[in-house]
């Protein structure tokens, strides 16, 4: 099964309006953000410094009067270049293309399961630039297996929880972090839709390199559609 059939399923299984944030926040209170690497814009600041990016998103928000700035399936970014995590010698090899959904709101917000499912795994990855604490989840519509990934929570949002717990969609499953614990970020959600967890716990992927973007587009498809946002 490749992602667009996933994406057709999930698309005609869900009827609800999905959310994965705050659902007393309407959609017509989003808007899409380009960080992409051919946004100029990101050259106006020190994109190392978190609290320069928690203030360039502010302003965004609030120029557009919005509350959510998403977007970033699939963009090319620099601002992985900071973090040696995500660096290679080579260019094909540099982890720089996003392969998740970021939502990007204050620290806080409640994070919301978008499909029934159990509890796969939690987890605290705390490489600088990392998830920080992860969330995954475990879908079943149709017969079709796939998993949710929650990124950039707070570290209580992973006390209590156990293996194979029972959620509903819709439900409040974590809350944002700052970036105190979330891996030096501006508050924001990443969100990703995965096929095959692979052998992974509590972790995934988030950004890829050229090398292996086609296996991950396989493997991944754009959370975008499935929110109704694209």
């Amino acid at each position: 099964m490749n992602s667009k059939t996933l994406s057709l399923i999930l698309s005609q299984s869900t009827t609800k309006d999905l959310h994965v944030i705050d659902a007393s926040i309407p959609k017509s209170d989003y808007i899409s953000i380009d960080l992409s690497q051919s946004n100029p814009a990101l050259d106006t600041f020190d994109n190392s410094s978190s609290k320069a990016w928690d203030t360039y998103i502010t302003n965004y928000l609030n120029t557009h009067n919005k509350q959510v700035a998403f977007g970033g399936y699939l963009e090319r970014r620099n601002l992985y270049n900071r973090s040696a995590y995500f660096a290679s010698k080579s260019q094909a090899e540099q982890r720089n293309i996003h392969l998740g959904l970021d939502l990007w709101c204050p620290v806080d917000t409640p994070v919301l399961a978008c499909f029934d499912g159990t509890i796969h795994s939690f987890k605290n990855n705390t490489n600088f630039g990392d998830y920080g604490p992860t969330l995954i989840l475990q879908h079943k519509i149709n017969e079709v297996t796939f998993y949710s990934l929650y990124g950039h929570l707070s570290v209580a949002s992973l006390l209590n929880l156990k293996v194979g717990q029972k959620v509903h969609q819709g439900d409040t499953i974590a809350y944002l972090g700052d970036a105190s614990v979330n891996g030096d970020y501006a508050p924001h959600l990443h969100f990703q839709i995965i096929k095959d967890i692979q052998d992974y716990v509590g972790d995934y992927p988030g950004v890829c390199s050229l090398n292996n973007l086609e296996f991950f587009k396989q493997n991944t498809i754009n959370p975008e559609v499935v929110l109704g946002l694209e």
